[in-house]
């Protein structure tokens, strides 16, 4: 969807001339966008909405329109300037007022390679929120025993983003599995030749189709599994499942980790891609690199992948998945949404060590001194690993 571009002109100014000089502005910025002048009527309905303060003395004409506009919508207000007619001084004075009433605004004004890569972040920003109304998330089982760190505030994330937490019994999912039937799938059989896996890839579908029902039942956008009760019930587990899941656009956590699955949502709205979630398992101080691991990662993130057993438990499919080396963003939010880590790195290498979780990732970090975060204040265990250099993107996004 296109941006849409308000204006905000003095009477003072020749119409003609401002017009001339705003067609040969808005020709700068690169992006589609759908030109709406002073009908404000529908402002705030796109994506992301701009006000384009041609000339100075227009600040009496922002506020008398504020009103309307903040019923309109509760978007920050995002004051586009030319350098041109006193546009960046109006807008300086309109922001002011604005802090002044706490209320949110920013004032977009650079060249051309500035404001595009600028308006393109807000836009990215602002549509993930549009993914975040009405978005459900599904708990399946409480979360794993061992996550004693990992509450979450339901009130809050639908107060903020839009998120219903949906909670599903474990007893649920598997009336589900066993009223399913049964059938075998041929999806990396020719992947391994362990007869263990061969086995086990059948129920690792079922399982699949098992959350793939659950989430068209309850209308899902993604879900975390209490997954290490399956190794009991089923006797396979939900590594293969959740792959699967995240590599088709919806969330799939694991243990039941809401922050997580959270973490998960908000990067799979930003990049469409969830990320991998992982535990941290090592630390190099001198390198500033970090190893982490995990039996499952999306299959959208990975350049192939092996099929081995789950780590912990030796039975049922876990995935040894190889992403591409190169930048890498690490990041976790917390379950009331008041904390957040976000850190870049470089992806060096992806091992294949016996006596850790089957996907394994060195990540370097590029400010080595972040690493004492993890020692220090971390946000529970689990991290994800995202694919490229997203810090600002990641900041971008605010909690109120």
């Amino acid at each position: 969807m296109a941006i849409h571009i308000y204006t905000l002109t003095s009477d003072l100014h020749d119409e003609q001339t401002v017009d001339t000089t705003t067609r040969q502005f808005l020709a700068t910025l690169g992006h589609d966008y759908v030109f709406r002048g002073h009908d404000y009527s529908d402002y705030g309905e796109a994506p992301l909405s701009l006000l384009f303060v041609r000339t100075g003395g227009t600040e009496g004409l922002f506020l008398r329109l504020l009103p309307q506009l903040r019923q309109q919508t509760d978007q920050p207000f995002y004051l586009l300037t030319s350098g041109t007619s006193n546009s960046l001084a109006a807008s300086m004075e309109i922001l002011s007022y604005l802090n002044a009433h706490r209320l949110r605004g920013e004032i977009l004004h650079g060249d051309s390679a500035y404001l595009q890569h600028r308006i393109s972040l807000l836009m990215r920003v602002e549509q993930a929120k549009r993914r975040f109304r009405d978005c459900r998330l599904g708990i399946i089982g409480k979360p794993s025993d061992w996550l004693i760190a990992s509450d979450y505030d339901p009130v809050r994330i639908f107060s903020s983003l839009g998120i219903t937490m949906v909670d599903i019994p474990m007893a649920e999912m598997l009336q589900v599995y066993h009223a399913l039937p049964i059938d075998d799938e041929p999806m990396g059989t020719s992947l391994t030749t362990d007869e263990r896996i061969l086995r086990a890839l059948p129920g690792a579908h079922h399982i699949y189709k098992t959350l793939r029902q659950l989430v068209d039942q309850y209308q899902l956008s993604g879900l975390t599994l209490r997954c290490f009760d399956l190794l009991t019930s089923v006797q396979n587990t939900g590594c293969m499942a959740l792959a699967r899941l995240n590599s088709e656009g919806i969330v799939g956590g694991c243990e039941g980790d809401v922050p997580t699955m959270l973490s998960m949502m908000i990067a799979q709205a930003l990049f469409g891609v969830s990320g991998f979630q992982a535990n941290l398992s090592r630390i190099d101080h001198a390198t500033g690199e970090l190893l982490f691991a995990h039996c499952t990662i999306p299959l959208d993130m990975v350049e192939r992948y092996e099929l081995d057993t789950h780590f912990e438990s030796g039975i049922g499919v876990g995935i040894r998945g190889y992403a591409p080396n190169g930048p890498v963003t690490i990041f976790k939010v917390s379950g009331d949404l008041r904390r957040s880590f976000i850190a870049e790195g470089e992806l060096v290498a992806s091992t294949s060590e016996p006596n850790l979780c089957r996907t394994q990732q060195r990540i370097r970090l590029s400010d080595p001194s972040q690493a004492r975060y993890f020692l220090t204040e971390p946000i529970g265990n689990h991290h994800v690993i995202l694919p490229g250099h997203v810090a600002d993107c990641l900041h971008e996004l605010h909690y109120k």
